[in-house]
């Protein structure tokens, strides 16, 4: 029995097989190419989004939910359409996974001591049919200390196995080779980096002082995906959301290389699902980086005007918040990169939400006293406030004519219509008088209403743009911002990494972003949202008890 295992990713997905394995009795090493101090990766700059069906807190809301609602909601939107290949294992993963947000997921989370918010968000709406894409009901949880409170406990346990013995923790290793003899793990092999004292988040050195070797017995790859190689995104994009974008924002940070999905394959792991991948249409640019091309993701309300490069208005489902990969398609068939919502102040003051930890510091800071200020107010969150005030996205005027002037000159070209947008703008206005409405986008309001979540803190009452009842107009420049890798390493129920004939790998494993949140894509095409970092959990704890059950 061996009760060794080397973890290659200090990510959320690698901190929870290291706790699970850590429970068992194993000894871990722990390796990861950043420096110490950025342990949780992405996850720690997460709004910490998770994913649960018929939670305390849909009940408390009047939400009805089940696990045949969810699983109907999932399948629509996965559409596995590879089921003899490359979706094998994935359909089953989605299937083990929404049973999971059932029945388990929130037992696990208040044992590890990770409490959740009072608010409970829609993302995903769908809008197409009952049997298609989106969540039927709100599920998306927010955790409180948003992604550093959900990594937390995760790391603080990590950290104190290592004070007791039973964990090497190995930063600024960057692992280059892995070496399968005789379909079984054998060995990996790599570079150490230079000492790095950048903040999290930041590019680290890469100058090599040393390299180094070790005999494995049991490996697991958590290292993430390729949310921040845009050459690859580009290279496995595929033709069915149009042409890949020339410009993109970096929604992760420049470690989400993708580098060990490729030395993974080089060295005979299956890697399935390359062309899905998922990223969102609302980045807008941060006007402070950490990282390269850093951009931030809006999340939006459903009352935002949504426009086209060349000033058409979106047509159902690509209203905000409601289908981001149709939307993706949609905006990158017209021909060019970006699209722009126009919006009042009104709806930015209840409606806009930036994604991350740290554009949400009342929630992150767990500070109570600011969230009733910031959330309850009458005005917008001061993060919010200050990217109208300083991100270069965004526009503001006290008239239509201006606003579009202002449009035109930043992006340098003369291609929205005044006369045009007006009147479109003028014919939604018509249609807000009643309770009910011909325009999709309207009756969506008015049903998001009917949730009070929405209609107390997410969804503002219809009002006319073309009024001064609403305050200023304002234009937001969208960005497309790359973020998730829906495909990778194919593994089995227990997180075994298959080869390339499709057989499980003695002693190789993978979780997290890097199988896809497991089985190599259980998201299949479309994510439901709230799914990412709870499938790194998920994937997190199959392989412990994948990894316990082969070492008996």
């Amino acid at each position: 029995m061996n009760k060794t295992v080397h973890i290659i990713g200090a990510g959320l997905s690698g901190l929870v097989a290291a706790t699970e394995l850590l429970k068992k009795g194993f000894h871990v090493t722990l390796i990861d190419q950043e420096p110490r101090q950025t342990i949780g990766g992405q996850a720690y700059w997460s709004f910490g989004g998770l994913f649960l069906v018929n939670s305390k807190v849909q009940r408390r809301y009047g939400v009805k939910d089940s696990y045949d609602l969810a699983l109907n909601d999932w399948m629509g939107s996965a559409q596995f359409d590879r089921l003899d290949g490359e979706d094998y294992w994935a359909e089953q993963w989605a299937k083990a996974y929404v049973k999971f947000a059932t029945y388990e997921k929130e037992d696990y989370l208040h044992r590890m001591g990770i409490k959740l918010t009072p608010i409970l968000g829609w993302a995903e709406r769908g809008g197409s049919s009952a049997s298609g894409h989106g969540n039927s009901v709100p599920r998306f949880h927010i955790t409180w200390g948003t992604g550093p409170g959900l990594v937390e406990p995760f790391t603080n346990y990590v950290l104190q196995q290592e004070q007791a013995g039973r964990v090497t923790y190995l930063p600024r290793h960057q692992v280059t080779a892995i070496d399968i003899e005789d379909n079984q793990v054998r060995h990996i092999s790599g570079n150490i980096l230079e000492e790095s004292d950048v903040e999290r988040g930041a590019p680290s050195s890469r100058e090599v002082i040393d390299t180094f070797s070790y005999d494995v017995e049991n490996l697991v790859i958590t290292s993430g995906g390729i949310g921040a190689n845009i050459e690859l995104i580009k290279k496995y994009w595929p033709k069915r959301l149009g042409k890949a974008p020339q410009h993109m924002i970096q929604g992760v940070p420049d470690s989400t290389d993708g580098r060990l999905i490729g030395i993974s394959e080089n060295a005979g792991v299956n890697i399935v699902n390359k062309d899905r991948m998922w990223h969102y249409t609302e980045g807008v640019k941060n006007y402070s980086p950490i990282w390269k091309q850093h951009g931030i993701r809006i999340i939006p309300g459903p009352s935002s005007m949504w426009f086209d490069a060349e000033g058409h208005r979106m047509k159902a489902p690509d209203y905000p918040g409601f289908d981001t990969l149709h939307t993706l398609e949609t905006i990158m068939k017209t021909g060019y990169d970006y699209s722009w919502f126009i919006l009042t102040e009104d709806i930015i003051k209840k409606e806009f939400v930036l994604s991350g930890s740290e554009q949400n510091p009342d929630l992150t800071n767990k500070d109570i006293q600011l969230l009733i200020k910031e959330r309850l107010s009458k005005q917008a969150t001061s993060p919010v406030n200050a990217f109208v005030e300083k991100g270069e996205d965004f526009v503001v005027a006290d008239d239509l004519g201006t606003l579009v002037k202002k449009m035109n000159a930043l992006v340098n070209d003369h291609l929205l219509n005044y006369e045009e947008i007006k009147a479109e703008i003028k014919s939604r206005d018509l249609q807000i008088t009643n309770a009910f409405s011909k325009d999709p986008q309207i009756a969506f309001i008015h049903n998001a209403r009917q949730f009070l979540g929405d209609k107390i803190v997410r969804t503002a009452k219809p009002q006319p743009f073309l009024s001064n009842k609403s305050g200023k107009l304002i234009a937001v420049k969208l960005n497309i911002i790359s973020r998730k890798t829906l495909g990778g390493i194919q593994t089995d129920l227990d997180g075994r990494a298959m080869n390339q004939q499709s057989e499980p790998i003695q002693g190789l494993y993978a979780a997290g972003e890097a199988s896809g949140f497991g089985g190599g894509g259980l998201h299949g095409y479309r994510a439901l949202e709230g799914t990412f970092l709870g499938g790194c959990i998920f994937s997190g704890i199959r392989v412990a008890e994948g990894i316990d059950k082969y070492n008996q």
